[in-house]
């Protein structure tokens, strides 16, 4: 399995994942040297050093403009995974406008909508997370089945 040495720069895609060992992390990033998007590439991205991976965890967010540097490895089926050891954020991603996201309530609950996002993150009026409805459309069945959880596990004689 040869190793080739890369540098590229790109954005994050989304949320880095912490390794098992919380010390690695995985991550993707989108490299694009045209303005064309038939000209991108993702590049599936892992960090096995702690300082790196605590940056891409703690500190990036998604549409930061990266420089990523290491090595490409092709695992099984020619699948490349670029293995960094090298990070440096060049521009941090532009802060969404929060005037186009909307909260809404439903009873006890509250919800976030997001023109640009089908999933819908739910909670209650004090905080507590009751998980992301996969679209607007699910958001009564989502909170029926945290009622009914809660119910079963707090006081089983109680009514809506």
């Amino acid at each position: 399995m040869a190793a080739i040495p890369l540098v590229l720069d790109g954005y994050l895609d989304e949320l880095p994942v912490p390794g098992d060992d919380g010390l690695t992390a995985r991550f993707r990033v989108i490299s694009s040297p045209t303005d064309d998007a038939a000209d991108e590439t993702v590049f599936a991205c892992r960090t096995a050093d702690p300082h790196l991976a605590h940056a891409l965890l703690n500190v990036m967010r998604p549409g930061d403009l990266l420089r990523v540097g290491g090595h490409l490895v092709l695992l099984g089926e020619g699948s490349p995974r670029l293995d960094v050891d090298a990070l440096e954020l060049l521009a941090p991603a532009p802060a969404r406008d929060l005037a186009e996201m909307t909260l809404d309530r439903y009873g006890p609950y509250l919800v976030v909508l997001d023109p640009e996002s089908d999933t819908v993150p739910v909670f209650t009026e004090a905080g507590t997370w009751v998980g992301t409805a996969e679209h607007a459309d699910a958001i009564t069945d989502l909170i029926h089945a945290h009622k009914t959880r809660s119910r079963s596990t707090h006081d089983p004689d109680q009514k809506d």
